[in-house]
């Protein structure tokens, strides 16, 4: 048995929904016959169907406290591939005040009441009792991880836990008017493309459109604004119709999910990179 299954089992039987993690710290992709959420999502995830997939599936929604999926044969490949374990903190009842930089800890020490602390690569997981909505980048270095969201497994940290503070249920509530989205600027391709755009109405279908597939995504939200991006880049980004005001509506509504403006931005760039641009 490996050392990841062996602690996932170990919180499972404690009541912690888990879940594998692969290369690069995130969740295992959706299997084929539930790409694109085809099967309509997991039960316990919300405004979702039922998903009948033994497999972990649909990133943190895939997290579970039943050792016999946890330990299934369906299970046996992620971990034989996984690199740590993930929990999903709105599942239990928790929130991981996640602080990225040794500056967001300091802060965290002057303005967070005590908590349980766990030591992380860069920072510290500060975890409460209770649960709210889960936000990226509430402030320089912090992000907060709670309902739809997963937090790595560091181990059972230091300290008593502590009711979740209205001061970090109000940084959620500041971030709308408190962080602007980041904008790029799409520049025409050298000597200009085809412009699509019969009338002004397409392009602002197509914008609209893929703001209201941002939105309505239930899982998989970094993967959902990363194909969202290539496809507007793809259709609308060549013959320079598109627009800062353009790219700003698509960055709020990434951001509105729980992205943070340097995600936007790479995702952003990434796009534009695949498509040569």
């Amino acid at each position: 048995m490996s050392e990841h299954l062996n602690t996932a089992l170990e919180l499972a039987r404690a009541g912690l929904p888990v879940l594998p993690l692969r290369r690069g710290k995130v969740p295992f992709g959706n299997c084929p016959s539930c790409a694109q959420n085809a099967c309509g999502g997991r039960p316990n995830m919300k405004n979702a169907g039922p998903c009948l997939c033994p497999a972990p599936c649909h990133a943190w929604a895939a997290a579970t406290t039943e050792p016999d999926v946890v330990g299934s044969p369906t299970w046996a490949s992620a971990w034989r591939r996984a690199v740590g374990v993930a929990y999903h903190p709105g599942g239990a009842g928790l929130t991981v005040v996640d602080l990225d930089t040794p500056a967001a800890v300091e802060w965290a020490r002057r303005t967070l009441p005590a908590t349980r602390t766990v030591a992380t690569t860069r920072g510290e997981h500060w975890i409460y009792q209770g649960t709210m909505r889960s936000v990226n980048g509430v402030r320089p270095g912090v992000d907060i991880k709670s309902a739809l969201a997963y937090a790595r497994w560091r181990g059972n940290g230091t300290g008593t836990l502590a009711p979740l503070p209205d001061v970090v249920r109000a940084l959620a509530l500041r971030l709308a008017p408190a962080r602007r989205p980041s904008v790029v600027t799409v520049p025409a391709l050298a000597g200009g493309g085809a412009c699509p755009h019969r009338t002004p109405a397409y392009l602002e279908r197509g914008v609209a459109m893929a703001e209201e597939r941002i939105t309505s995504a239930v899982s998989g939200v970094h993967a959902t604004v990363y194909g969202v991006f290539l496809a507007v880049l793809s259709r609308h980004g060549r013959c320079g119709c598109l627009t800062d005001a353009h790219t700003a509506r698509l960055f709020t509504a990434a951001q509105a999910k729980g992205e943070s403006a340097r995600h936007c931005t790479d995702a952003w760039t990434n796009a534009r990179t695949a498509l040569g641009m």
